[in-house]
């Protein structure tokens, strides 16, 4: 088969149909990813003991289990049990369980690196213990969270490509399908690297311009 013509009439619309599918998985996962992450390191740092026990348990459940394994559990193991999700819902919720364990813990260490003095001060003015985290703690923290939850955001990019071992047919599980089919395996993979490279390409140039427009003043930004 023609090069030209393998590329153009079957490899690039297959790409481009997964691409499609990668980006909703990651437009998904990735905001709810990032509030369940604050939501669990809020609860860590300032919560009673039980939501503390529990926070930390979620953390680490997730952070140790595989990602693979995850997958498998939600899709092939649940139905065992009565709990049925598709293809598309079972990728998405392990991708959320994972980033948010990963991003709680680049949360909390920000929310740690925050002086305690701030909070004594703005009770003194008057504020609840929530109102002073809402509004004192977490946009400091969040600022100095980006360069970690941006990584996260990199990798999540990245191990979306996992989706394909439950059926999700995205970028990665696209490529796989053409080069079986054409047995053109080599320009096939070096053409999906070269799309991930893209997409992570325009995720960091995207992440550093928020990082330099929320940059705490004094803080110098390389």
């Amino acid at each position: 088969m023609d090069q030209i013509v393998f590329l153009t009439e079957i490899l690039f619309p297959a790409l481009i149909g997964g691409t499609v599918i990668t980006l909703e998985l990651i437009a998904v996962t990735a905001p709810i990813g990032l509030l369940l992450g604050i939501a669990i390191a809020v609860g860590r740092t300032y919560g009673s003991w039980t939501i503390v026990e529990i926070c930390k348990g979620y953390v680490i459940f997730f952070k140790g289990c595989p990602l693979l394994l995850l997958l498998f559990i939600l899709y092939f193991g649940f139905p065992t049990i009565g709990i049925t999700f598709t293809a598309f819902t079972a990728a998405v919720i392990g991708f959320i369980c994972c980033n948010s364990a990963y991003n709680s813990e680049y949360i909390r260490g920000a929310m740690l690196s925050v002086q305690q003095g701030q909070l004594i001060a703005a009770k003194a003015l008057g504020m609840t213990k929530r109102q002073a985290i809402i509004n004192i703690v977490l946009p400091q923290a969040l600022r100095r969270a980006i360069p970690g939850i941006s990584n996260e955001f990199i990798y999540l990019i990245k191990y979306s490509s996992l989706a394909y071992v439950i059926t999700v047919i995205e970028l990665t599980g696209s490529a796989k399908q053409v080069a079986t089919k054409y047995f053109m395996y080599t320009e096939t993979f070096i053409i999906v690297a070269l799309f991930y490279l893209a997409i992570v390409t325009v995720a960091t140039i995207g992440i550093n311009a928020i990082e330099k427009r929320v940059a705490i003043p004094g803080f110098v930004q390389k």
